[in-house]
Order: structure tokens, then sequence, then C-alpha cells
């Protein structure tokens, strides 16, 4: 058996089930698809007028501009996707690189730490990685499922409403098992499972309408 690695590309699963695999090249141009695309598994039934639609928010004395795709909670978590120390070292070393870069993740984006095991913290202090993660506001929300089985909390009241009273098709990347519509958020109707240094980086871009590959 040959495998080429260089074929090998970084992937998602969304905008509505686990199984439905994405490539992180294709994800902006498929996500823009289903926007229009009848409502169903991969389409969310807008028409031309509604791919427009943006909703502005003041958070915290800040004045922001939600669109569609805007990430508004980043969760790493589940006991599956945590006990891989290669991809959690990833997300920890992708934070202190953003940091030291003077990087930041939008306030008003809901992100949280939630491992299944203690050991992440462990290996995260020995490491020096926490407090990168800490300033990007993935502090240890506690220890277990959480986000993963739809836990994941209110959103600030702002971003609530500001989508509640929208069209904006609001958007999650979270290192979980399922993403059904509802599941993670009743209002994040574009749900991505992702590793977590990719939650990392979609928090850090505030979007999954974005092509890493071509845009800064």
């Amino acid at each position: 058996m040959h495998l080429d690695l260089s074929a090998v590309e970084p992937s998602l699963s969304g905008p509505k089930r686990p199984q439905d695999r994405v490539r992180m090249s294709k994800l902006k141009k498929e996500f823009n698809e289903s926007l229009t695309n009848e409502v169903g598994f991969h389409g969310f039934g807008l028409d031309e007028k509604q791919t427009e639609a943006t909703a502005k928010l003041n958070y915290k004395g800040e004045e922001f501009e939600l669109k569609h795709g805007s990430v508004v909670i980043s969760a790493i978590t589940s006991c599956t996707n945590t006990s891989n120390p290669g991809v959690m070292l990833a997300a920890g070393m992708l934070a202190k690189n953003a940091v030291k870069k003077g990087l930041k993740v939008k306030p008003y984006v809901k992100t949280s730490l939630s491992p299944g095991s203690e050991v992440v913290s462990f290996y995260y202090k020995e490491a020096g990685l926490q407090e990168y993660l800490d300033q990007l506001g993935y502090t240890t929300a506690g220890y277990g499922c959480m986000t993963c089985i739809g836990n994941s909390g209110d959103l600030p009241k702002e971003v609530h409403d500001a989508i509640e009273n929208s069209d904006v098709v609001a958007a999650a990347v979270l290192s979980g098992n399922r993403n059904f519509e509802g599941r993670v958020h009743p209002l994040t109707q574009a749900n991505y499972l992702a590793s977590p240094p990719l939650c990392v980086a979609y928090a850090l871009a505030g979007t999954v309408d974005i092509d890493f590959a071509n845009e800064p």
C-alpha cells in the first residue's frame, strides 16, 4: 500500500450532519452554496435578498456586524477528540503563536475548553500553553461532554438578539461528535465538527466563510 501524504487534506463535517465531510479548502464555496440550496442537510433555503443579510450588535461598547458564517461558538470539547495529545498540543501551539502575533478572538464569540480528562490540563500547564488558550477565551469550563452534547449555554444577549432578529446563518465550530441543527445551540444553523486546532483557527478568523489557503 502506498499513501501519498500530499493528497491528505484537513477536513470538517457539516453543516448539519457528522457524516457530511467537507474539505477545508472547499468549505467557503460549499457554505455559500448551501445558503440558497433547498432546505435540507446541505441547504438553508435563503432567497437572493436574504443572502445579503447582516446583523449589527453592540457588545461591551464595541460595534460589530454579523454575516452569514460568522462564528459565535467555538468549543474544544468531547472525550474522543480531546484524548489525542497531538491535536490538543497543536491547538495550544496555534493559540500561543496567535497571541504572540497579536491576534485575538472577537469578544462576542463564546469560546470554551472542556476536555474529557484532567490529564489535558496537566500537560497544557506543563507545556506552558494554557495561558495562551486562556487569552483567546479557551478557559477550562469543566471536564466532560458539555458543548459536545449541546450544553453550550446561552449566547450573550446582544448576540442572541442580533441573530434572532435577522436572517443571518450563524456558525459554530466544535471538536464534538454531533452537529445536528439545533443541537449545539438553537441559533447556530451551520455547525461544523473540526479538530481542536481548526476550532481555534476559525475562531480567530471569526467566520467559516474563508479560504485559509488564499485569504489572509
